[in-house]
């Protein structure tokens, strides 16, 4: 039989879950609609029919929801996308806010 104070130590531990974040791609007026398409596939895994989707909603809101993700993965995604347009020579960026 718990004790008191075991029953006090079982309050005082709740699961915290981490906190998400949300991964945008930023417009621009250079980076073409195809690489954005094509970003969207490889590194957040999205079908053609949803990365048209996002690609439309960067180039009309200004910005699009990628996907959302523990902290450490959404800051990898950000570099993941800054690289490889850096590396096409594209300024398109990306970013992440706390859920």
């Amino acid at each position: 039989m718990a004790t008191h104070t075991e029953h006090e130590l079982m309050d005082e531990i709740s699961l915290k879950y981490p906190n998400k974040y949300k991964v945008f791609i930023l417009n621009d007026d250079y980076t073409s609609m195809d690489f954005v398409i094509d970003i969207l596939m490889s590194i957040f895994h999205k079908s053609y029919t949803q990365a048209e989707a996002i690609m439309l909603e960067v180039h009309k809101k200004d910005r699009g929801l990628c996907g959302v993700y523990t902290h450490e993965i959404a800051e990898t995604k950000v570099m993941q996308v800054i690289k490889r347009a850096q590396d096409s020579g594209f300024p398109l960026k990306a970013t992440m806010e706390e859920e």
